[in-house]
């Protein structure tokens, strides 16, 4: 379904050194410096699989989240995404896909939430009957009933971020892009929008690349994992491979949020098996120095 093979982008970034007269001097003559977002990029993603796109700030994620979305194109490599070329087919691929970006809205920020899904089934020309259906599962299974007729501007992070995941599945996508899909929910919301995710994955089918510094989302999603670091990947494969790989690796884990809450009751074991995900990424980290 997803074919990456030797993507590279790099952005010229303006370098001003501190202090009033450099100021000055900006002002008529810029410096710049070339920073490499990716290097050489490669892999592929089968249909149906959820895919953890992980890494510290600054890593690529983005870069190349917005280069598979025909957002950005790349100075150099190859993209195929269900045989469309995302920066040269964009009109035809985005019929095909939903993303659900954190920092980002699809959503009219001065009118109701309900006329902001309407303006995208006429956007994605959507039938009437097939667009009915899906918003009533979304609307049940995201509670969104009370949320429709609410200006976009008034709602909370969390309710804005459940409302942009119900917009970007409007159109019935096969592939969905999610850049922290979480943030801001509380914990029942959490477990609701997980759930949800793997339901669409299971009886719909729908391939998901998930972006997060949320550990829990990566171990309840995601079976296999991409690191990025520095523009580079240093991993792809198993969350267990990850375990086996690096889980020994890491010294005196402490207890995770949910671990603490439980502590009173268990202790945590130090086995690989034992270990989070977000122990042995921050490991692979230091690693790496990221």
């Amino acid at each position: 379904m997803i074919e990456v093979n030797g993507i590279s982008k790099s952005f010229l970034v303006s370098k001003r050194p501190p202090g009033l007269a450099h100021a000055v001097k900006s002002l008529f003559r810029r410096e710049y410096t070339v920073v490499e977002a990716l290097q050489d990029i490669s892999f592929t993603i089968g249909s149906g699989e959820i895919v953890g796109y992980i890494g510290p700030n600054g890593a690529g994620k983005s870069t190349t989240i917005k280069t598979m979305s025909g957002i950005l194109v790349p100075d150099s490599g190859t993209c195929s995404i269900m045989g469309y070329t995302p920066w040269k087919d964009r009109v035809s691929y985005v019929k095909n896909i939903g993303v659900v970006f954190g920092q980002r809205s699809q959503l009219w920020w001065d009118v109701p939430v309900l006329d902001s899904f309407e303006l995208l089934r006429d956007i994605y020309r959507t039938p009437p009957l097939e667009y009915r259906a899906t918003l009533a599962l979304l609307v049940e299974t995201l509670d969104l009933q009370a949320l429709l007729h609410t200006p976009v501007r008034q709602l909370s992070l969390g309710q804005r971020m459940r409302c942009e995941i119900a917009a970007s599945l409007l159109h019935s996508p096969s592939l969905l892009f999610l850049d922290e899909p979480t943030i801001g929910l509380d914990a029942v919301s959490k477990i609701a929008v997980r759930q949800f995710i793997k339901t669409i994955n299971e009886e719909k089918g729908v391939t998901v690349i998930l972006t997060t510094h949320d550990m829990f989302d990566i171990e309840a999603l995601a079976s296999r994992l991409l690191l990025i670091g520095k523009g580079k990947l240093l991993y792809d494969g198993t969350v267990q491979g990850l375990r086996s790989r690096y889980g020994g690796k890491v010294e005196a884990p402490q207890a995770s949020q949910l671990e603490q809450a439980s502590a009173s009751t268990s202790e945590r074991g130090h086995s690989n098996d034992s270990l989070s995900i977000e122990d042995i990424v921050v490991q692979m980290y230091k690693e790496y120095a990221l």
